[in-house]
């Protein structure tokens, strides 16, 4: 059960199963290079050189830092042509976290879960957090980055209706409504030219 977003709140404007609105692979950046050079820059910081990665809502791109070698990145996805191209996986798969929240995966099987540009299409954001928190480790890191691009036929109404600020308010509601959590952090920034960067970074708390 959510316990943050109501019926009205997860409404889409495109309904249907979201297989079908990505059955066609798109090769293509949804966010500008700032953006993407700030979300590696991100990244560099907040991951460990020895991080098994979970790069949830994945394309064929993961924005990791092009020096740092992870012992294990997984990927997921909904096109699972795109989950093929990007070359930083070492293993992905494709599913719905619309239909589905549970994550295929053992309690503390990754030490960073990565969500880039996409938090905003989900509709029972709680549950796959509180998934999220479970497949982490203990100090784990949960790195969720947005900005003011998205498909608004997918993106639920509470998104859509919100401002920045009003969104990592919304991301930060997950982390706490899913519990596990702890030392939030949101980052803003708002360039005069270009897309914003958007950040919500949070670590597993200990068992």
């Amino acid at each position: 059960m959510d316990t943050v977003l109501d019926a009205t709140d997860r409404q889409k404007l495109l309904d249907g199963d979201d297989r079908d609105f990505y059955v066609s692979p798109r090769f293509v950046h949804h966010v500008d290079e700032q953006f993407r050079e700030r979300l590696t820059a991100l990244y560099r910081r907040e991951l460990p050189a020895d991080a098994r990665v979970l790069d949830l809502m994945s394309s064929w791109v993961s924005h990791l830092p092009p020096d740092a070698s992870y012992p294990r990145v997984v990927g997921h996805g909904l096109n699972r042509a795109e989950l093929a191209a990007n070359d930083r996986l070492d293993d992905s798969f494709v599913q719905n976290l619309n239909a589905d929240q549970s994550l295929p995966f053992d309690d503390h099987s990754f030490d960073a879960v990565l969500i880039a540009v996409s938090v905003q299409y989900l509709q029972y954001p709680t549950a796959v957090f509180r998934e999220i928190a479970r497949v982490l480790a203990p100090g784990g890191v949960l790195a969720v980055s947005f900005s003011n691009r998205m498909f608004p036929q997918k993106a639920i109404r509470a998104w859509r209706a919100a401002s920045m600020d009003a969104r990592a308010d919304l991301v930060r509601r997950y982390c706490d409504a899913a519990g596990g959590f702890e030392s939030v952090e949101t980052l803003r920034e708002t360039p005069a030219t270009g897309d914003p960067f958007y950040a919500v970074v949070a670590r597993r708390a200990a068992d």
